[in-house]
């Protein structure tokens, strides 16, 4: 039977094991029998490779894994490409939070301003990678996890077309969690959710013809039960007449994010100190990488989105999986050719008419093994369209921004955001983000 060669770039990156753990558990042919890690931090990468060997202990057809200190040598050949790079590093992300919370604004990875210096510095070494990979692999299925998602998905859409997919975990997260509320199975029902990457709202639950989302929003018990529920309150919920992602609440309760963020450390630098620790550990006592790694995620996965939670997060969205259950239910679907639906970040084409075509949404689709199809949803509220065609018009000015290299372009993305105040907070923003970041520095003239 054929093998597949799956690449990971960002290969030392401290959510690998989720998807090498993941494949171990694979069984369907034709299955993954390499793993090549390419990463530019050679520590991490080794600490990572020693998680994975321990992880394959004892199960005798465990995926290969080879580490590449090459990229065009870990590119060749490779049937599947997964990239989840971090251009700048966690003392980029870092930078990206504190900047913005020190202007008064919200401080966050991907959304707001952050998201904004992070793609700077992002999309052209993901275009680079793009050019490679049509060089060398031009066949592969591009699978991104690398945030901004959207925004580098369709900065790599520009060269791969619509091979290159775009993958997050919160759409399907939230999906999950509405049809326990419902007490239906997931794969009974049709979700409607559209929007952007960190954007975007579940509209619809559909069975039998019959849409189940408003006796969820009418019940108080039942939105109380669940994650969004308890984040963003039934009165807002029925106010807008849907359920948001929960990157939302950053639009919805920013102020009260910004207080929450700016009282102590950042995700940015709580997660740096966490991994510096990690990685330091392991490299010390590399018997030990798997425990420690281990010990370490579970600490992570406690404490996402902290700033906005006023509890435990629920043991059971640990437990089904994150970005790395969509992935491989995603590479399944492409390696077998069966037809699924999964929640992507895929080329818009007519799906939303007021948004560019070859604008990057994320939306319901089919997926088989010719790829991934947007499926019709119902037109965005006039609330939904401004935001997302708001957040769209920046997410391509920024794309702009790092391929012509223009700071006034720049500006012009950070001004344009929502969740900046002003033109000359803007200009104050790029001239610190530069400062600080020199990866950010180097992209813009």
């Amino acid at each position: 039977m054929r093998s597949v060669r799956l690449t990971i770039l960002g290969g030392g990156g401290f959510r690998v094991p989720l998807v090498y753990r993941a494949l171990l558990a694979d069984r369907a042919e034709p299955r993954v029998t390499e793993v090549v890690l390419y990463d530019v931090d050679e520590p991490r990468l080794a600490a990572i490779g020693q998680v994975l060997r321990q992880l394959a202990d004892g199960v005798p057809d465990a995926p290969r894994v080879r580490i590449s200190a090459e990229l065009t040598d870990a590119l060749a050949g490779a049937d599947v490409v997964f990239c989840a790079m971090r251009v700048g590093g966690l003392a980029g992300r870092a930078a990206d939070e504190r900047i913005a919370l020190d202007a008064g604004l919200l401080g966050q990875e991907t959304t707001g301003p952050g998201g904004i210096a992070y793609g700077l510095r992002t999309v052209p070494v993901a275009m680079r990678v793009a050019e490679l990979i049509a060089e060398l692999c031009p066949r592969a299925w591009v699978v991104n996890f690398t945030n901004p998602a959207g925004m580098v998905t369709e900065a790599m859409q520009r060269i791969l077309g619509d091979r290159a997919i775009g993958v997050c975990d919160s759409p399907a997260g939230l999906c999950r969690r509405a049809a326990r509320a419902l007490s239906v199975e997931p794969t009974r029902v049709a979700f409607d959710y559209a929007g952007l990457n960190h954007l975007g709202w579940l509209r619809a639950v559909r069975a039998q013809g019959r849409d189940l989302l408003p006796e969820l929003l009418a019940d108080d018990v039942a939105l109380a039960g669940f994650e969004e529920g308890r984040l963003f309150g039934a009165d807002w919920i029925r106010a807008i007449g849907a359920l948001p992602n929960e990157y939302l609440y950053y639009y919805y309760f920013t102020a009260e994010a910004i207080t929450a963020m700016g009282a102590g450390e950042t995700r940015g630098e709580f997660v740096a100190r966490q991994q510096q620790a990690f990685y330091r550990a392991a490299a010390a006592d590399p018997g030990r990488a798997l425990a420690l790694w281990d010990r370490t995620r579970a600490e992570r996965d406690a404490t996402y989105l902290a700033e906005a939670r006023d509890s435990d997060r629920d043991q059971s969205d640990v437990d089904e999986g994150g970005y790395e259950a969509v992935a491989l239910a995603l590479l399944a679907a492409l390696r077998h050719g069966a037809p699924t639906t999964l929640i992507l970040n895929v080329r818009n084409g007519s799906t939303l008419p007021t948004l560019p075509a070859d604008a990057v949404i994320e939306v319901s689709c089919t997926v088989d093994g010719s790829g991934a199809r947007p499926l019709a949803v119902t037109p965005l509220s006039t609330h939904q369209l401004g935001l997302v065609a708001a957040v769209k018009a920046v997410e391509r000015a920024t794309i702009e921004a790092a391929v012509s290299g223009s700071a006034a372009t720049a500006v012009t993305a950070l001004a344009l955001h929502p969740l900046v105040d002003s033109v000359g907070t803007a200009r104050r923003l790029l001239t610190a983000y530069r400062a600080a970041i020199p990866e950010l520095a180097a992209v813009l003239r």
